[in-house]
C-alpha cells in the first residue's frame, strides 16, 4: 500500500501555508493597510526630510548650482577641488584638535563623575544626576554666548580671575589655540553629564558579587577599578567614542555663534560644518556645499571605524 506524506494531501479546508507565500507584497500591504497606515507618518516624514535631502545632496555634488539659477553638470570638479582646497583641510584640522581637546577630558570626567554618583556614600544621587544632565538640554545659542563672555578678550570673567591673581590678560578669542580651547570647554561642560548618565547605567549593570569577590582575594578599590570596572565597562566606552566621535565632526552651533561664519582669528575655529555652511548658504556653492558634506560623511566612517577597531582590539 503507497503511503501518502500529510504535505502533499492537506485535509479539506486545511489552508496549506505555501499559499501565503505566493501572495504578492501588494496584496499583503493592502490586506495590513490599516496598520501601514498607522504607522505611515513617521515614514512619510522621514522620506521627506530624510531620505530625499540625502539623495538630493548626493545628485547635487556632481552639479554646479548657486540656489536659484539651472543647475550645470560639474562631474568630479567638486571633489577635485575639495582634495586641494586648503582651507578645507584646516577646516577638517580644527575640527579634529577641537575632538582631541574636547573628548579625552570629556570621556574623563564622565567616567569619574559616573563612579562617584554610583557610590553609596553619595547622598541626594538623583538630585545630582539631574544636575549634570542638565547642560545636555540647556539650548546650546545660549550657552554660546555665556561662554562668550566667560572668554571675552577686554572683559571676560577668565581675564577678571587671571587680574586678580596678578597674571596678565589672555585674549582668548584673538589666538587660535584659545579659541580652540573656549570651544572645546562648552562641548565638555555640555556632554560630560550626558556621558556620566551612560556610564552610570553602565556600572549598574555589572554584578556586585564580582567587587565582592575581588575582595575577598584582597583587590582593592583602585585595582577592582582597572580589573572590573573598565573591561565590563569597555562596550559603554566604545559606544560614547563612537557618538562622541560623530558629534565632534559635527561641531556648527558653537562656533558659529562663538567666533561668527569666518572661524575667527585665523579661521581656527572654522570646523568641518562651519565650513560647510559659509560655502553652501553664504557663498551659494551649493554644490560644492554637497560634495563637502559627503566628504564629512566619509571622514566620519573612517574615524568612526578607526576608534571601533582601537577599543574592540584593546578587548580582545
Amino acid at each position: 500500500m503507497a503511503v501518502t506524506e500529510p504535505h502533499l494531501n492537506p485535509e479539506p479546508g486545511a489552508v496549506r501555508p505555501d499559499l501565503d507565500r505566493k501572495k504578492s507584497l501588494l496584496s499583503q500591504i493592502w490586506e495590513h493597510r490599516a496598520l501601514y497606515a498607522a504607522i505611515s507618518p513617521f515614514y512619510i516624514l522621514f522620506a521627506v526630510f530624510g531620505l530625499f535631502p540625502i539623495c538630493f545632496s548626493l545628485y547635487l555634488a556632481f552639479h554646479k548650482w548657486d540656489g536659484i539659477g539651472v543647475m550645470t553638470y560639474n562631474g568630479l570638479n567638486n571633489f577635485k577641488y575639495m582634495l586641494t582646497d586648503a582651507e578645507f583641510w584646516q577646516a577638517v584640522g580644527n575640527t579634529f584638535m577641537i575632538w582631541i581637546y574636547s573628548t579625552i577630558p570629556m570621556l574623563f570626567f564622565a567616567l569619574i563623575v559616573a563612579f562617584l554618583l554610583h557610590a553609596p556614600f553619595v547622598k541626594f544621587r538623583t538630585l545630582f544626576r539631574v544636575g549634570y544632565f542638565l547642560p545636555n538640554v540647556t539650548s546650546i545659542v545660549a550657552v554660546a554666548i555665556i561662554f562668550g563672555a566667560l572668554f571675552a578678550n577686554n572683559y571676560g570673567f577668565l581675564n577678571y580671575l587671571l587680574q586678580s591673581v596678578g597674571l596678565p590678560v589672555v585674549e582668548w578669542l584673538n589666538a587660535p589655540w584659545g579659541i580652540k580651547v573656549a570651544i572645546s570647554s562648552m562641548v565638555v561642560w555640555r556632554w560630560t553629564g550626558y556621558n556620566a548618565v551612560i556610564y552610570l547605567a553602565g556600572l549598574q549593570s555589572i554584578p556586585q558579587t564580582l567587587y565582592e569577590a575581588a575582595k575577598i582575594d584582597g583587590a582593592s578599590g583602585i585595582q577592582s577599578f582597572f580589573r572590573i570596572t573598565i573591561p565590563m565597562l569597555r562596550p559603554v566606552i566604545l559606544f560614547t567614542v563612537i557618538t562622541s566621535t560623530i558629534g565632534g565632526m559635527q561641531l556648527f552651533t558653537e562656533p558659529q555663534i562663538l567666533v561668527g561664519n569666518d572661524g575667527g582669528a585665523g579661521a581656527a575655529g572654522m570646523t568641518i560644518v562651519l565650513y560647510l555652511y559659509r560655502e553652501s548658504f553664504i557663498n551659494n556653492y551649493f554644490g560644492y556645499g554637497a560634495a563637502v558634506g559627503w566628504g564629512m560623511f566619509l571622514i566620519i566612517a573612517l574615524f568612526s571605524i578607526v576608534n571601533w577597531k582601537l577599543v574592540q582590539g584593546k578587548s580582545s
